[in-house]
């Protein structure tokens, strides 16, 4: 049974998650792994002289620490909105990195987009026992929510082919593009509630950015070209317009029983 046949039984039940199928294994709890307090990733080390234990204050300058203590906490820095922590993730890259990796992480960091994000360590460079010990939690996507990401990775990339730098969408066309797969969630009509639940996810993920003064319009930011390869986008959208297509069929069918 494929992933897509999968995705049709059972709505209410958990989707396959289709972060485990793209480039670089990007899941959505990578965007806010760290639910850890600000306390737990301090790099204070403690050596013991003469039966005492001797407190210091780190090997990293205090603005390297507070870089690396955001990124922890939120899984994303953003220049555009902590320019101060991105910098000093680019400065200190290379022992931010080494840190990092001792707690089989990584950092992918896109100086041109202004990005930082905290990703786990690739799987090839892990054992069984180096996967128990992520901090990073797996999670897995709705089907609405793979939709949604779906439809903002196909319209950024559509705008960014039009050459623009900053990508923004509204409530309204994302409804729009929403509306053929519509039957795979076995509705036959959009939720507004519904879509502002998981708009509201993809801001937590730091996929959207709220436009100031503008409840209903988004920036869609450049984490999702990492979430959602490019090349595999039409592939999924093709597969799941089939789907609803199919499932359309059914549905009309079964009200035609009736």
């Amino acid at each position: 049974m494929s992933l897509f046949d999968k995705s049709l039984r059972g709505q209410s039940a958990e989707q396959p998650d289709l972060f485990d199928m793209l480039r670089g294994r990007i899941e959505p709890a990578e965007f806010s792994s760290a639910q850890q307090s600000e306390e737990s990733f301090v790099l204070d080390e403690t050596s013991e002289t003469g039966g005492e234990t001797e407190n210091h204050s780190g090997r990293l300058p205090p603005e390297a620490r507070r870089a690396l203590v955001g990124l922890l906490r939120h899984g994303v820095i953003m220049a555009d909105g902590k320019r101060l922590q991105f910098e000093s993730l680019c400065r200190y890259r290379a022992p931010i990195e080494a840190h990092l990796a001792d707690m089989y992480l990584r950092l992918l960091l896109d100086e041109q987009a202004g990005l930082a994000i905290l990703l786990q360590q690739e799987a090839e460079d892990l054992d069984e026992d180096d996967e128990v010990s992520s901090l990073i939690v797996r999670r897995t996507l709705t089907l609405y929510d793979t939709l949604l990401l779906l439809v903002l990775r196909k319209h950024y990339q559509e705008r960014q082919n039009a050459g623009e730098q900053r990508v923004i969408i509204d409530i309204d066309r994302i409804d729009v593009a929403l509306r053929p797969f519509l039957p795979l969630t076995n509705s036959s009509r959009s939720d507004r509630r519904q879509l502002s639940g998981a708009l509201k996810n993809m801001k937590d993920r730091k996929i959207l950015a709220a436009v100031r003064g503008d409840e209903e319009r988004f920036d869609i930011t450049p984490v999702i070209r990492y979430v959602v390869n490019a090349a595999f986008l039409e592939q999924m959208l093709e597969e799941y317009l089939k789907l609803a297509a199919g499932a359309g069929l059914s549905m009309e069918q079964e009200a035609s029983d009736d």
